[in-house]
């Protein structure tokens, strides 16, 4: 019986635990989860005969590398932060290693050893990283394949409340980690515009934003994404002038989380005492580089943004709670702590609201033996949520990382090292299965000049 441990049981791994149950009669499989929270472990497991929850430290060593060394392969669903020690461990036990999140340089590093090791570590397999890989890599392959060159590639995504379900006045609701979501663009951006390379700090992410028409959805708004230059040569493209990743949300969202940032709410690495017995208020006046006198704090606030003491970004921050008097009353250090336990009740999704997966590409391209024809290709791909089941979120990070531990499992990925999913051997059968899914893209096609 081969055995599969899946560490994390949060918001986005419903699906992936579901399907690997699901699979596990036919493949002979138990699949062991492990979570901080046992009792969200529990439930993910729903007393699955092929299945057990287990509690779960990834800090705890003799548990860790008790619970690794049985594993044929681990689905590390933990933060970022724990992929290079998890793949250690791996390299260890010679346990093939699947995530959904952006690769750790320092996995990166171990390729020669997993190589040595016959062993697969293969990062991005989610969503956004993942999907957006797969369907980019395969479009580019094709244009390739037909003699084309591809000059232009934006790649957007976003996981959002469906358009009509509205939760609050920020239309965002919390489907996966709201870590993640605080600390989005902490490192920044890089990307490349009309051949000019564009480099942002995080205070100054927000500001850069721009509209992406989606059918069937309307006016998103784009932000850049992490580092998009290191996909130019994985992507395998030499005469781009354009290339951005970029995050989509609802229109108004990045002008208020840009005050958000300002004010040093998205800092987890300050420790600050007494954070349990002070307001929220308080809190937010300690953002303020000096008192402006007997003004109100809210019209403090204003003047040191910039913005409008009574206009739609301060109306935002004031529902966020920033200005309460009511005490935080949770132990936490940071006010990263602070403020992801507030997005927790501020921008809960309601029962039974839907969520919506958007992922587009913009790919412009040129045909050197045709005269040089230019055309745009978009593709674009809409998952909603089921109202009460799996969130869309759940869906399309948890189902990538799945398919791929089956191909592994079935010895139908013939693949050793580090990689994400940019390689045929992965995309090609994976495309091919989230298809049967119903997870579809649509695409266009418009002739330049």
């Amino acid at each position: 019986m081969k055995h599969i441990l899946v560490l994390g049981a949060g918001q986005s791994t419903s699906y992936l635990i579901s399907y690997l149950l699901q699979h596990a009669e036919t493949n002979n499989w138990f699949v062991t989860v492990g979570d901080h929270n046992a009792d969200l472990a529990v439930q993910r497991v729903a007393g699955h005969p092929r299945g057990q929850a287990l509690q779960f430290d990834v800090n705890d060593e003799p548990t860790r590398v008790a619970l690794l060394k049985k594993a044929k392969i681990v689905v590390n669903m933990l933060p970022r932060p724990y992929q290079h020690l998890v793949a250690l461990e791996c390299l260890k036990n010679s346990s093939h290693m699947i995530t959904a999140s952006y690769e750790d340089p320092m996995v990166r590093k171990l390729e020669t050893e997993a190589h040595r090791k016959n062993i697969l570590i293969l990062n991005e397999m989610g969503l956004d990283p993942g999907i957006d890989h797969m369907e980019g890599m395969s479009l580019i392959q094709r244009i390739r394949n037909q003699g084309g060159v591809v000059t232009s590639f934006r790649s957007y995504g976003g996981g959002l409340p469906a358009p009509k379900a509205a939760p609050n006045p920020l239309n965002y609701g919390i489907t996966w980690n709201p870590r993640n979501v605080l600390m989005a663009g902490e490192d920044g951006a890089l990307y490349k515009e009309d051949g000019r390379i564009n480099l942002l700090p995080f205070h100054q992410l927000f500001q850069r934003t721009w509209t992406v028409e989606v059918e069937g959805v309307g006016t998103l708004e784009a932000y850049p994404n992490r580092d998009s230059l290191a996909y130019e040569s994985v992507l395998g493209l030499t005469m781009d002038h354009t290339i951005i990743r970029g995050t989509l949300r609802y229109p108004g969202w990045s002008e208020t989380w840009q005050q958000i940032v300002y004010l040093g709410l998205a800092n987890e690495a300050l420790r600050i005492p007494n954070l349990k017995n002070m307001t929220y208020r308080e809190l937010t006046e300690m953002a303020l580089p000096q008192s402006q006198g007997p003004k109100k704090l809210e019209q403090q606030v204003a003047n040191y943004l910039g913005i409008s003491p009574t206009g739609k970004i301060m109306d935002n921050l004031k529902w966020l709670g920033l200005f309460s008097k009511e005490k935080i009353g949770v132990d936490a250090q940071t006010v990263a702590e602070v403020m992801i336990h507030l997005m927790k009740q501020k921008l809960r999704m309601p029962d039974g609201a839907q969520d919506m997966v958007v992922l587009v590409h913009e790919i412009e391209c040129y045909y050197p033996k045709e005269n040089n024809r230019k055309e745009q290709i978009t593709s674009t791909f809409i998952e909603y949520g089921e109202p009460g089941g799996h969130t869309a979120i759940s869906k399309t990070v948890g189902l990538p990382a799945a398919i791929a531990t089956k191909l592994v499992l079935t010895d139908r990925l013939p693949l050793t090292g580090c990689h994400i999913p940019t390689h045929p051997a992965v995309y090609e059968p994976v495309l091919k299965e989230l298809t049967e899914h119903g997870l579809v893209f649509k695409e266009t096609v418009k002739a330049l000049e």
